[in-house]
């Protein structure tokens, strides 16, 4: 998620044969520099059609911590849809 595009294409690129590559992130919890894009983001656009190249997108539900962290994140999501 803290990734430049830059950055993220760095270490996409190599990738070794017979090696896999699991990228981790949360888009809602970006900490680069105001203004700058996160690799994370890009990437999901970059890649989204090619082969051999799949994301999952977690989901509220899918939150498997404590009961309250499932609520808080609900309430984050509905305070921005108000706002957004």
């Amino acid at each position: 998620q803290n990734t430049t595009p830059e950055q993220m294409k760095m270490f996409l690129t190599r990738i070794g044969f017979g090696s896999k590559a699991v990228i981790t992130g949360d888009v809602t919890q970006i900490d680069l520099v105001r203004g700058q894009r996160s690799g994370l983001v890009e990437v999901r656009d970059v890649l989204a059609q090619v082969r051999g190249v799949a994301f999952t997108l977690f989901q509220a539900e899918d939150v498997v911590r404590h009961p309250l962290v499932q609520r808080i994140i609900n309430a984050y999501e509905s305070y921005e849809k108000g706002r957004g």
